[in-house]
């Protein structure tokens, strides 16, 4: 898949592609029905299917701290998407100046530079300064400039709407294999493994450390996760938090696993690790020594729920 960083960088070989528009955080299963639907249109053009996309996320540029944690990092959006079939990404950057675009220069991005064959948007998109584009205007512009505009419904799972927000309170609640039915996947988070401070190994539990690279997780706890190294799986217990016992102040959460039955040195390594069921909540102790009697018993529930699931 080819992306695409700012409208500076659309080439002609990005032009004449059926589009879609949107955050995707997730790529669940409703916004995976969207990009089967744009797959087909383009195939039916004999054209390539391309996705336009923002960064940060919209609410992130508007509530930044209190905007709802994602799903997804950047690097595993554009990996699901790839895997959705999607030829195409073009990543804009949102700030002051997209924020205040006028409708006209989106829709003659759109025309001029995308040359658009077809548009598949949510009949609630909304673009352009003060939100002032709806579905009306691009259905008017697709009239006048000679593209198709068609309106994406909403994918339920029983009757709830599938949503990147009903994902989220089922991964506050633990609620794992629910979030998998709704993503189409297990829920999981990719990372480079990187350098902490070597507290775990202090205490006799080393762990692999992955940054989260974002302001709030979608999950908080204690885990029974899976870590995957290239074709190899682990069983580990898995700490996402701020680390109350041991961090002073506000902090960015952090990925910790501590693997069961692992011996070598995973610094640098791109590791992807699934959660399977939440242990407990973070909390915070009164001491390391408090900490490590803790960190014994999740790794004592985290060994027999593996157990039992073999």
């Amino acid at each position: 898949m080819r992306i695409i960083r700012g409208r500076h960088n659309i080439s002609d070989r990005d032009q004449g592609c059926v589009v879609t528009i949107g955050n995707f955080d997730g790529v669940h299963r409703g916004h995976q029905a969207i990009l089967q639907h744009v797959k087909r249109l383009a195939e039916a053009e004999s054209c390539e299917a391309l996705l336009i996309c923002f960064e940060p996320q919209p609410k992130e540029f508007f509530e930044r701290y209190q905007a709802p944690a994602r799903l997804t990092r950047f690097r595993e959006k554009v990996t699901q998407l790839s895997k959705a079939g999607i030829d195409r990404l073009l990543c804009m950057q949102f700030n002051e100046a997209t924020r205040n675009m006028a409708v006209a220069d989106f829709v003659q991005m759109l025309v001029d530079e995308l040359k658009v064959k077809a548009l598949f948007v949510g009949d609630d998109f909304r673009f352009g300064v003060d939100r002032a584009g709806d579905f009306s205007a691009l259905s008017a512009a697709g009239r006048e400039f000679g593209f198709a505009v068609e309106k994406f419904s909403t994918v339920t799972q029983g009757r709830e709407r599938i949503s990147s927000t009903l994902i989220r309170h089922c991964l506050e609640e633990g609620r794992f294999d629910e979030a998998a039915l709704l993503l189409g996947r297990p829920y999981s988070i990719m990372g480079k493994v990187v350098f902490g401070r070597q507290l775990g190994r202090t205490i006799g539990v080393p762990t692999a450390n992955i940054q989260l690279h974002r302001y709030r997780a979608p999950i908080s706890g204690v885990y029974h996760v899976e870590l995957q190294l290239d074709a190899q799986v682990y069983a580990g217990v898995a700490n996402v938090g701020v680390r109350p016992t041991v961090e002073k102040g506000a902090a960015t959460p952090l990925l910790e696993v501590h693997l069961l039955d692992y011996s070598g040195d995973l610094y640098g390594q791109q590791v992807v690790v699934t959660f399977l069921d939440k242990i407990r909540d973070e909390q915070k102790f009164d001491g390391l020594t408090a900490l490590k009697a803790a960190i014994e018993q999740d790794i004592a529930a985290v060994r027999l729920l593996s157990e039992r699931q073999q």
